[in-house]
């Protein structure tokens, strides 16, 4: 039975690939697209702690060019990379000293943008954070609520939890998984040409 797939042959490695047509007309994108994002941070003393766009009280924050907000950050290039957009240190490069102590809001809302510009909206996020300290168990819900409020979804929308880096030798630092799946609201604007 044929599925439409060229075949290829392994008995000669020297045999070149098929030509394929990869390209997709543009009426027909994908009704949903998934999205993974990683980062971390050091802990530095004298700066404030900021997880999912809170302040915790902590006796460290997380060191980084910009405010250091690693779930946001996590959240900013899952969203990027659902729509093949560049990654967050592509559109705000840590050598700008533009971007210098930046609220990472600021970057999550122009993810945002780029979604909603491939005509895409949040349907929900995953995230994990790996931290030994602070226990993020008694912030879970008000981070839960931000996150939700700046992706505009509803609080079950958003997944959270909380992992010790047990065996990692990692106490020094934060790090933050997020997945993120995205629906189809529209066809992807088109690019107006300017007159």
């Amino acid at each position: 039975m044929s599925h439409g797939f060229a075949r290829i042959s392994t008995d000669n490695p020297d045999e070149p690939m098929p030509k394929t047509n990869n390209r997709r007309p543009a009426t027909e994108q994908p009704s949903t697209r998934i999205g993974y994002g990683f980062d971390s941070h050091e802990f530095h003393a004298g700066i404030p702690l900021k997880i999912g766009g809170i302040t915790l009280q902590h006796e460290k924050g997380l060191g980084g060019h910009s405010d250091g907000d690693v779930l946001l950050h996590a959240i900013t290039d899952a969203l990027l990379g659902a729509v093949a957009a560049p990654d967050i240190g592509a559109l705000f490069p840590p050598s700008d000293p533009k971007w210098k102590g930046a609220d990472s809001v600021i970057f999550l809302r122009e993810a945002l943008k780029r979604v909603d510009y491939a005509g895409y909206a949040v349907a929900n996020i995953d995230a994990s954070l790996i931290l030994a300290a602070p226990k993020i168990g008694p912030h879970a819900a008000a981070i839960r609520t931000r996150v939700a409020e700046l992706l505009r979804v509803h609080c079950d929308c958003v997944g959270l939890k909380a992992k010790t880096p047990e065996g990692l030798n990692l106490d020094s630092a934060a790090i933050a998984h997020v997945v993120v799946l995205l629906q189809r609201t529209r066809q992807k604007r088109s690019r107006t040409k300017s007159r």
